[in-house]
């Protein structure tokens, strides 16, 4: 019985990407700026899954995102198994094509997360690099921020109110997944797109592992090597549920 439930979860986990590639979810934020509907993206990798099974309340708060695509090669190849064809995905590579998209819809975009001076170097380049783009807001929350605390609410509400479209989520996980769907609440008209790392990258206060890395599927390995006293826990415990979702890709085929 408990094998059949970690199966059905993990098939679960698994299936919440709901977007194929970049370019669907690309067609899907133009045709929300078009109607001033707000969304939520969420970019699933296995450091996300381990989390799945271990907080509910971060679990909660992925099911409410509309669209979630492949940040991960594992997640890409467990949906292979699963016969479910999807492209890998990062969240840090769809900041520039996503703000590209608010630029032609001339929607004012917001920065939240990382620090004040991230903030600013990545707003500055972002414009240069992206013509007609607007980054309305820049927030750097305090340390420790509650994403469904009296901050968050703060920060939803001056969102809100600035009018903006678009804001960029650079809280790592799971704090920004969790407060995108309750920002969401309260700024309706806004998307939400989680990109962890990625204004970091944009800034120059950290370096993205070189591209022939990227081919050879091999960033986690740069990365750890750059950080291994924060990721080699993490990275041993997505091993670990690997061969799990294995078994379980393979059984969602056959039924």
């Amino acid at each position: 019985m408990g094998r059949d439930c970690d199966i059905d979860q993990n098939i679960k986990f698994l299936s919440l990407v709901n977007t194929p590639d970049q370019q669907a979810l690309l067609d899907q934020v133009a045709r929300n700026f078009a109607s001033s509907k707000g969304f939520t993206v969420a970019t699933l990798n296995l450091d996300h899954i381990v989390k799945l099974g271990q907080d509910d309340a971060f679990k909660t708060a992925y099911e409410r995102h509309d669209l979630v695509v492949a940040d991960g090669n594992p997640i890409v190849w467990l949906r292979g198994v699963m016969g479910q064809s999807v492209d890998l995905v990062p969240g840090s590579s769809l900041i520039a094509p996503i703000a590209e998209v608010a630029a032609k819809a001339n929607v004012p975009i917001a920065l939240v997360g990382a620090t004040s001076q991230t903030l600013a170097t990545a707003a500055e380049r972002l414009e240069a690099q992206i013509p007609g783009l607007e980054v309305r807001i820049k927030i750097a929350p305090r340390f420790g921020f509650d994403p469904t605390g009296d901050e968050a609410y703060k920060i939803a509400q001056d969102l809100c109110d600035s009018e903006v479209g678009l804001c960029f989520l650079a809280l790592g996980a799971p704090k920004q997944e969790v407060f995108a769907p309750f920002a969401a609440d309260f700024a309706p008209k806004c998307g939400f797109v989680s990109i962890g790392a990625g204004l970091d990258f944009i800034a120059g206060t950290q370096r993205r592992a070189p591209m022939w890395v990227r081919k050879l599927a091999l960033e986690w390995l740069w990365r750890m090597m750059t950080n291994p006293a924060r990721l080699a826990k993490r990275y041993a415990a997505c091993f670990r549920i690997l061969p799990g979702l294995y078994r379980s890709a393979k059984q969602a085929k056959v039924q």
